[in-house]
């Protein structure tokens, strides 16, 4: 390269990025590896990148074509840090040559002080682009993505060297000069003229900045692969034709993609094309909703259970997608067993589009594994992705390199095939959310609300995508408080969303609108005015700001519900509670005595046949309940809950919905007949997004939108055929005595979960719906509206109880949304800031393992996942009786059955099961288990935990049996 001079050209020559033993057996130059880099950055520009994010690219850079080697320069000058002693002094033969070539450092010095290179790049950046002639402003926004590439966004009071280091980490003598000739160089490898006319022309927002900072960090792991890109230790040899041959081919056996690039608006027809019927009004509503947005917005849709919110959704992300430039979609659904069958139908619709885009969809929650159609695509790329066994979003930890010597992956240079599921790079540590097309819990969205480590790569992997949230409803005010601030990021991406719900109160309605349009404004407050409060139901609520991202707009709409209202009969089963100072034979007297009203009540219902839905607040009243009704009606009864392992709990929600779920759709496998008699006894798995049919409804008393949701599960798909006796719909309400005038007595485990102010407003409305029953669906946002709003609803003998209740819980709901705000992503009075500096300044909340990103999202004590195992002698076996080694080794074969007794303990257990529980000796290397405690369980299946005796019951799940 011309305008170099002989001892700069000897410089970085000798400069070195990663040792042999990091980069294949050959040192790799550091300016090799910022090629490499900036390489695989025209990569994602060509064909990762969504439309949207290339067009403000352009913007940034100055016009058409110039988004694209902008974004290759920024994934290549990442590394600019280690031109420093603090990284070259790391690698001792290294070290010799950079020393030997006239650059040199005072090593007693150096030795005693660390400085991350990832700072030390930010650090120096600024010197090297102010020298350039950059205006202060684009400096301010670049240096940060240099300085936060390892994941965290320091403050610029960070980016120095120790001061006891005395220059012998930045370098002094000769290293200014090659610190400024190593980025020059690099610049006129890409085609600049110089580092001056990189300059951008604007200022991106944040949220794009955080973007482009996760597109650096996936450029580096790319580049970083030992096998794809070999260590090259001569300066002759590298080259950006050299760099791009690489990463060419790279690109192409890792098999990365982006969606499906530029999508066509959909035309008329599309509902019977992607799912083979006719639109409903309310689908054609949101549809119509969707084309009347004019910039990126927010698309709240309410309507009915089994009204067909998320094919409305689907269609409608098509049309956003189209018009602003998406290329992927996101769908959040509130638990892992509901992200499980909207898996199925996002392919379904996916391969509607495009054949080969139901391939390309991912699933991601952290029991994937146990879901037979994500491993059978996944185990028809096995030969393509054998380098990343074990690997996953959440069971491998890659850890955390902080100074570069660290490689992401060694590929074998197996043969390019068509793959039938997403690119197992993808499904790495972090990375899930790149996937063009996914589904799983709104978890993954909470998290990139989150001030954690490498954040950025979940901000990468959600921009440029539709966003569709279902059941937004079932967010508390905890969690609440991360999916503002999510929706406020992604307003000001430009990314659209779609929330779906049932039973949305108005006032989270208008929360959520407010927190998108304020991202969208880039303002930590602003007056906006409220959008027009909708009438009818189902409706539909678009919102999104003017040309001039100053002032919102609105399109409000309202449909008809696709079939007319169905009176539901209310019922209330009253249910003794005892008071504190009972005893537990009394408590275990009331339980039954309990049952066995449930058990009359069915019996006399279902004396003809008919299928029931019975559900419980708690495990132990599920399991209680269970064992009654199997003692009455044998074979007949099925369990449902969260303590069961995850294989069990997998097979049976797969068997409810081949018995309960709705009729098969053409081509689809045959199915067996609905029962002629079956109950299910379920916990609040059954709530929501458990698309199953029943005849009648027996219930604990919730929140009316959770009961709502439910009673969701009753008479829900046409042309069933029903039992004279249930063929008007029922709900049963149990779970409190009901007192009349006085207030309620309100199960103790229901007060804990839910409060005392909502359950007894819901009281009240259960109470006054003995008389009238509900028309559902016309009822239900009145019926939440009132619920929620505080208007005078109890009988006058219940105001004082319920005043008191209110105060109690205004007081929770504000110390829990307080309890959220050290965990946000941006702290309180931040969300105008221009530029990244300083994001993880005071730290990161949470951790990398799903379990602990939880405990950051989910408000409440969470219990600790163990496996359950047999001790048996000195030997282990497996649940189910299958040998394991003398130290817990896992057999070839076993190893899904093992990780298919993973059970979630009650919180009660978890300090015990910390301080008990083990990870097996022969589990310690492996990387699915060595994190993996161990509940070791006797040949009884028994195991005691602190004072209290656990069993694992193939029936029951895990029981807690007696307290020492």
């Amino acid at each position: 390269m011309q305008g170099f001079d002989a001892d700069v050209l000897r410089w970085l020559g000798v400069l070195w990025g990663k040792s042999p033993e990091k980069a294949a057996g050959r040192m790799n130059l550091l300016v090799s590896h910022l090629v490499d880099a900036a390489a695989v950055g025209e990569l994602l520009w060509d064909h990762f990148l969504a439309p949207s994010t290339r067009a403000w690219l352009d913007e940034v850079a100055g016009g058409p074509g110039r988004g694209r080697v902008l974004l290759a320069w920024l994934c290549g000058v990442h590394d600019c840090g280690k031109a420093t002693p603090a990284h070259q002094r790391l690698w001792p033969e290294g070290a010799r040559a950079v020393r030997e070539a006239g650059l040199s450092w005072h090593e007693p010095t150096a030795a005693k002080h660390r400085w991350r290179h990832d700072r030390a790049g930010g650090f120096l950046l600024r010197s090297v682009l102010s020298d350039a002639g950059w205006s202060p402003e684009q400096v301010e926004w670049v240096w940060p993505l240099v300085a936060g590439h390892h994941g965290l966004f320091p403050a610029e009071g960070q980016l120095p060297e120790p001061r006891r280091a005395q220059g012998q980490l930045r370098g002094e003598g000769n290293w200014p000069r090659v610190q400024q000739e190593l980025v020059r160089w690099f610049t006129q490898a890409l085609g600049f003229a110089g580092v001056g006319a990189v300059q951008p022309v604007s200022v991106p927002s944040r949220a794009a900045q955080l973007h482009v900072s996760g597109l650096v960090v996936m450029a580096d792991w790319i580049a970083s692969d030992e096998h794809h890109f070999v260590g090259v230790d001569d300066l002759d040899e590298v080259s950006m034709e050299a760099a791009r041959k690489r990463a060419g081919r790279a690109w192409a056996e890792l098999g990365l993609r982006g969606g499906w690039g530029s999508l066509t608006a959909p035309a008329s027809g599309v509902f019977e094309a992607r799912f083979g019927h006719a639109p409903r009004d309310s689908q054609l509503a949101v549809l119509e909703a969707a084309r009347a947005m004019q910039a990126p917005g927010l698309l709240v849709v309410e309507a009915p259970m089994g009204e067909g919110k998320t094919k409305a959704a689907l269609v409608a992300a098509e049309e956003l997608a189209a018009r602003f430039g998406a290329d992927g979609v996101f769908v959040g659904m509130p638990t892992q067993a509901t992200s499980d069958p909207m898996f199925s139908q996002v392919r379904s619709w996916a391969g509607a589009i495009d054949a080969g885009l139901a391939g390309q969809v991912a699933l991601l929650h952290g029991k994937r594994m146990f879901n037979k159609e994500w491993t059978a695509l996944l185990a028809a790329d096995a030969e393509l992705d054998r380098r990343f066994a074990g690997v996953d979003e959440y069971g491998m930890h890659c850890g955390d390199d902080e100074y570069g010597l660290a490689a992401v992956s060694q590929a074998p240079a197996d043969a390019v095939a068509e793959r039938q599921a997403p690119a197992q790079w993808f499904l790495g540590s972090k990375r899930g959310l790149l996937c063009p097309f996914v589904v799983g819990t709104i978890d993954q969205l909470l998290f990139a609300a989150t001030r954690t480590k490498h954040v950025m790569l979940r901000t990468a992997g959600l921009a440029g995508k539709v966003v569709i949230l279902d059941e937004v409803h079932a967010a508390d005010v905890y969690m609440s408080q991360f999916l503002r601030e999510g929706l406020r990021w992604l307003g000001q991406a430009g990314v659209p969303v779609v929330l779906l719900s049932a039973t949305l109160p108005p006032s989270q309605r208008r929360e959520f609108i407010d927190a998108y349009l304020l991202g969208a404004a880039s303002k930590e407050e602003a007056a906006f005015p409220a959008p027009p409060e909708p009438v009818g139901y189902p409706r539909v609520t678009a919102a999104w700001l003017d040309d001039d991202r100053a002032a919102p707009r609105f399109d409000v709409r309202e449909a008809a519900a696709w079939r007319p209202d169905v009176p539901v009969e209310v019922e209330i089963l009253s249910e003794q509670m005892l008071g504190a100072g009972s005893t537990t034979e009394q408590r275990r007297a009331a339980l039954d005595a309990g049952d066995r009203a449930v058990a009359d009540l069915l019996e006399q219902w279902l004396a003809v046949g008919g299928c029931a839905l019975v559900i419980r607040n708690t495990v132990a009243r599920a399991q209680s309940t269970f064992a009654e009704l199997q003692a009455r009606f044998g074979d007949d009864v099925r369990l449902l809950h969260a303590r069961l392992t995850v294989q069990a709990r997998a097979d049976r929600t797969e068997d409810c919905l081949q018995l309960l779920g709705p009729p098969p759709k053409p081509g689809d496998d045959p199915r067996p007949p609905r029962p002629a008699r079956l109950i299910l006894v379920a916990t609040q798995l059954a709530e929501q997004s458990f698309d199953v049919d029943t005849d009648l409804l027996v219930t604990d008393l919730a929140p009316i939108d959770l009961l709502l949701q439910r009673i969701g599960r009753l008479h829900r798909h046409a042309g069933t055929v029903r039992p004279s006796s249930v063929e008007q719909p029922r709900v049963v309400v149990t779970g409190f005595d009901d007192t009349g005038d006085r207030p309620p007595r309100l199960l103790y485990a229901s007060e804990k979960i839910y409060g005392r102010y909502l359950l007894l407003r819901t009281a009240a409305e259960v109470s006054r719906a003995r008389e009238t029953g509900w028309r559902i669906p016309t009822v239900v946002p009145e019926l939440v509206d009132r619920v929620y709003s505080g208007q005078p609803l109890v009988p006058e003998g219940w105001v004082e109880a319920e005043t008191a209740a209110r105060t109690d819980w205004e007081q929770e709901q504000s110390a829990r949304a307080a309890g959220a705000t050290p965990f946000l992503l941006t702290r309180l009075g931040e969300h105008e800031a221009p530029t990244l500096e300083g994001l993880h300044s005071d730290g990161v909340s949470g951790g990398g393992s799903e379990s602990l990103m939880e405990a950051v999202v989910r408000d409440g004590e969470r219990g600790v996942e163990v496996i359950l195992v047999v001790a048996d002698g000195d030997r282990y076996r497996t649940l189910a009786g299958r040998a394991l080694g003398p130290n817990g080794e896992v057999p070839d074969g076993v190893l899904d059955e093992v990780l298919g007794a993973t059970v979630r303990l009650p919180p009660t257990l978890s300090q015990a099961a910390v301080q008990e529980c083990r990870v097996l000796p022969g589990w310690q290397g492996h990387p699915w288990l060595r994190y993996s405690l161990a509940l070791e369980l006797d040949g009884q299946h028994r195991k005691k935990l602190g004072e209290t005796v656990v069993r694992y019951d193939t029936e029951l799940g895990l029981v807690e049996e007696t307290k020492q």
